[in-house]
């Protein structure tokens, strides 16, 4: 992407400042965004990002700069804002040439549909298919989006690294809503990987059609839950969005170095049920948490956060592993070349239990099956949390009957972690996006049905 001289320069001159470390992250990145509104095409776009940031480490204090200027010049000009920022006012020079160690990414994932050499017909076909598998019982609107990225990025620091890598995604989304006079509900489902279009094989769009299809057919005529605490039977899939939210965050290191997280300097406590085993894993072919590297250029890994319920690891990039001491988990993420990396999750999930779905439904007298999340909100550092049950039933004398709306699950992760009482085999993951402090990432979320003793239910009393 760049020659190495330029690359040296700038490096050099950043720490002009006196900064113990200095990265360059340079991204290219070619996107096509299509949506499309009851199988009419009503918008198509596409863009190219371009450009790089320099990141200073003094100490653990970090200074960042970028610029979509990728020029000598331009380099240079941040490298030089980012020494002046560190309190550097003399002249800045460039005193050695750094030798690079060029180092070669595995390769996790192998793109057989490449997304830039796809035709933008067959991407619609792809809609299309999604979309009229959706038009069932009393669906009204369809709208379907469409994405595919190819990211080229480069990793370059001053302890010598060289490395470059190139990223996909692809993902389609359909959102079906249904309407009968003054009721309305909707449905979704959002398929995709990190790879090309082979995402999409076999019958991948009808069936995320026809899921978000029968969510909004099923919710439409939906009674109001009830409000109160009871046992919840919570989904598989999505259902692991609750543990992502209410307690990924606090596992990453940019909650534990401020201790900021009811979990931080925990590690060897039970902190969870003995049935729960949670990883965040960036190994997972075709995931779309997945890169051969992260973003500060080390190799991804599988971690183990928690083991039969004691907590076992943190997500730890680069600056929290110099806060904290703990060793480094290929972390280090970020939206793109405008923003510094810190510790995220990639794909995270908690795994197959010893249960079966029926066996925890058949241990509840009457609760809530909350078979899909939404969104909400959780309190940092705490876990506190409020979530909207997009799909709910009710749970009577161990059966699955009448799906109810309106619900919302209030609670708090770790709690909600020692209170879980059975986890089933049957796990599966689910694409997502996740936003944080270094911007909006791809991630996946995961679990088999999970059976939480008591969580506090909002509906109507």
């Amino acid at each position: 992407m760049l020659e190495s001289n330029l690359v040296s320069e700038a490096l050099q001159i950043a720490r002009a400042g006196g900064a113990e470390f200095t990265e360059l992250f340079v991204e290219d990145r070619i996107r096509q965004r299509l949506s499309m509104l009851n199988g009419s095409i009503k918008e198509a776009s596409s863009g190219n990002d371009y450009g790089a940031g320099i990141r200073a480490l003094y100490g653990t204090k970090v200074i960042y700069a970028f610029t979509n200027d990728v020029t000598r010049e331009g380099l240079q000009s941040i490298a030089e804002a980012v020494a002046r920022a560190g309190g550097f006012t003399g002249e800045i020079g460039i005193t050695k040439s750094l030798d690079f160690r060029i180092a070669a990414p595995r390769k996790l994932y192998t793109v057989t549909q490449h997304p830039l050499e796809t035709k933008q017909l067959e991407k619609v076909a792809l809609m299309r298919r999604a979309s009229a598998s959706a038009q069932i019982g009393k669906v009204k609107t369809v709208d379907v989006s469409y994405l595919d990225w190819v990211q080229h990025v480069l990793i370059a620091n001053s302890d010598g690294l060289w490395v470059e890598d190139q990223r996909f995604h692809s993902r389609l989304g359909v959102t079906a809503i249904t309407e009968d006079g003054t009721r309305r509900a909707d449905g979704w489902r959002f398929p995709g990987g990190s790879i090309g279009l082979e995402a999409f094989t076999n019958d991948i769009p009808e069936q995320a059609g026809l899921e978000a299809a029968k969510i909004a057919n099923a919710m439409l005529y939906a009674d109001f839950a009830p409000a109160g605490k009871m046992p919840v039977v919570v989904g598989h899939g999505g259902g692991g969005f609750l543990f992502h939210e209410a307690c990924g965050h606090i596992l990453e290191t940019t909650a534990i170095e401020k201790n900021a997280s009811v979990f931080a300097g925990k590690i060897g406590q039970k902190i969870a049920h003995e049935s729960v085993t949670a990883i965040d894993d960036g190994t997972i072919a075709g995931a779309l948490g997945t890169t051969n590297i992260d973003d500060e250029g080390m190799p991804t890994e599988h971690t183990v956060l928690i083991e039969n319920g004691i907590l076992k690891s943190y997500m730890v990039d680069k600056v929290g592993a110099m806060k904290t001491g703990y060793a480094r988990t290929g972390s280090g993420r970020r939206q793109d070349y405008t923003f510094a990396p810190a510790s995220r999750m990639r794909n995270t999930f908690i795994a197959a239990g010893l249960e079966t779905p029926e066996s925890l439904i058949k241990q509840v007298k009457f609760g809530l099956y909350a078979r899909s999340i939404g969104g909400g909100s959780v309190t940092p550092g705490t876990g506190d949390y409020n979530f909207s049950v997009t799909e709910g039933y009710i749970i009577r004398n161990g059966e699955i009957c009448e799906p109810v709306r309106g619900a919302s699950l209030v609670g708090n992760g770790a709690t909600d972690l020692l209170n879980i009482a059975g986890v089933a085999n049957d796990l599966i993951r689910s694409p997502g996006f996740c936003g944080s402090i270094s911007g909006t990432i791809s991630v996946e979320v995961g679990q088999p049905h999970v059976l939480i003793s008591e969580i506090t239910v909002g509906g109507r009393a």
